[in-house]
């Protein structure tokens, strides 16, 4: 990898960058998974590939190859010089990068046990378990369990004198059981909905999601919400499970403070920010137990590496601090026009793909608070868990989310189970709203594998950090 590299970047420079930076991965991925009964998918697959980003008379320019020989890597390198002194004649302002000093080391995902010695016929028993019990559930009409392990071993280098090398490994593992009947169909998820949870961890990872332990549970769920009342509709207390709050924080948090977004660089896809540089610092996000931070460090994180893809090493940005809006994720060039270093949120898809400003690990920091404290302490409200649906403005401003399963409350009590929530509102004030957040002991790290941004589209995996948390006088109603 590193001779591959330093051939890139030698033609590139001798091509008239003025800075070049070179990407080498190798990725392995494994999926499995069993629906009603019969394997689904079993599959593995690799791919390897050079990607060099080029600054040329103040503008970018990127090629990727998938052949490692020394022609074709020259070629790409030439290639992208030829597209940055083609994107300067339409460029008005030249890039500037922000200092960095060059990054050299090794980092690895901490393992506890490889996920790819793990042999395909445990993993498969353990599927096949799972589905069973989801199938055994009187009313469950559909039933699917999934893994998916990923081994991306990565290199950096830049004319900077940048060297890193870095092993990332994920395992993931879910399941979802359908109930369908009188013209209702229902579907309860494990851990997590999008189809698996996932971590930057060992297969213990997948282990401790016990999926054969919970799978009677969410089958006799999926079947109970048929036949259990709407929610109720008006103005009242919101409890969020963890992994709705994961989701509030990545749409209504997480995209409106990538720096790229404000500047307006993915207004055509994916949207612009209403959280303006004139707001910072004064702004009040939410209340004062809402602490956001973008944490690249944080155990088991989809977002947790050494450095990100142009080379910064990985730090804990706060982004909104007791309930004032404080800081963006960005990039070194993105973090020059504000005068400050980058934040270390450069990341890319696949070796394919230039590096854009992406969400790291976005965490709702833990308070003091607990579950059973939020439900002894409200009058009227509803507990919601795992995301159903959702939608959110192009500016994160405007949202209505649905989730799978309602539990409702009346003076401290769960009373019964309610289906098809719907609750809605304003991204400040319904974060002003929280009065209360789960401590350390319900705060976990949630995985999102499918966060889409760039053009060409690129999904990246991203880590949410959150616990239970409780919002005032929020719009629910149910879905028709």
């Amino acid at each position: 990898m590193r001779d591959i590299a330093e051939l890139v970047l030698d033609v590139a420079a001798q091509a008239g960058a003025a800075y070049a930076d070179c990407r080498v991965v190798q990725r392995q991925v494994q999926a499995l998974s069993v629906k009603d009964g019969r394997f689904a998918e079993v599959t593995a697959r690799e791919d390897a590939g050079v990607g060099v980003r080029a600054l040329v008379d103040g503008a970018w320019g990127f090629a990727s190859c998938d052949r490692m020989d020394a022609p074709s890597l020259e070629d790409a390198a030439r290639l992208a010089c030829r597209i940055a002194r083609a994107s300067a004649r339409l460029r008005r302002v030249p890039v500037r990068l922000a200092p960095c000093p060059p990054a050299v080391g090794t980092y690895a995902t901490p393992v506890g046990r490889d996920p790819f010695e793990v042999s395909l016929e445990e993993k498969m028993d353990l599927l096949i378990r799972a589905d069973e019990a989801m199938g055994a559930v009187a009313g469950v009409t559909s039933h699917r369990a999934s893994l998916e392990f990923v081994r991306e071993q990565r290199y950096f280098a830049s004319t900077e004198g940048a060297s890193v090398e870095q092993l990332i490994v994920e395992s993931g593992g879910g399941m979802d059981a359908t109930a369908t009947g009188d013209g209702e169909v229902q579907t309860r998820s494990h851990p997590n909905s999008f189809g698996r949870h996932q971590l930057c961890a060992g297969y213990e990872a997948v282990q401790a999601m016990d999926l054969a332990g919970n799978a009677e549970r969410i089958g006799s769920e999926a079947v109970a919400l048929l036949t259990a009342p709407p929610c109720p509709t008006g103005r009242m207390t919101l409890i969020l499970d963890g992994t709705q709050a994961a989701l509030q924080v990545h749409e209504s948090c997480g995209h409106a403070t990538e720096l790229d977004r404000v500047r307006g660089d993915e207004a055509a896809y994916a949207g612009t920010s209403f959280l303006t540089p004139d707001l910072r610092g004064r702004f009040r996000y939410g209340s004062e137990h809402v602490t956001i931070t973008a944490d690249a460090t944080a155990t088991g994180g989809l977002g947790t590496f050494g450095w990100d893809d142009e080379g910064v090493a990985a730090q804990r940005t706060v982004l909104v601090d007791r309930g004032v809006f404080r800081g963006y994720m960005s990039s070194r060039e993105t973090a020059a026009d504000h005068g400050e270093p980058s934040s270390g949120a450069m990341r890319a898809e696949s070796w394919n793909r230039i590096p854009i400003v992406r969400m790291t690990n976005v965490n709702l920091e833990p308070g003091e608070s607990s579950l059973e404290e939020m439900i002894a302490t409200t009058e009227h409200g509803v507990y919601l868990q795992t995301n159903r649906s959702w939608s959110i403005d192009d500016r994160r401003l405007n949202f209505q989310f649905g989730t799978q399963n309602g539990h409702l409350i009346r003076d401290g009590r769960v009373v019964g189970l309610v289906r098809n929530a719907i609750y809605a509102g304003r991204t400040p004030d319904f974060w002003r709203s929280c009065d209360a957040v789960a401590g350390p002991a319900e705060w976990r790290m949630w995985g999102v594998v499918n966060c889409g941004k760039g053009q060409p589209a690129q999904l990246v995996h991203v880590g949410h950090g959150a616990a239970p948390c409780r919002f005032q006088g929020v719009a629910v109603t149910a879905a028709s």
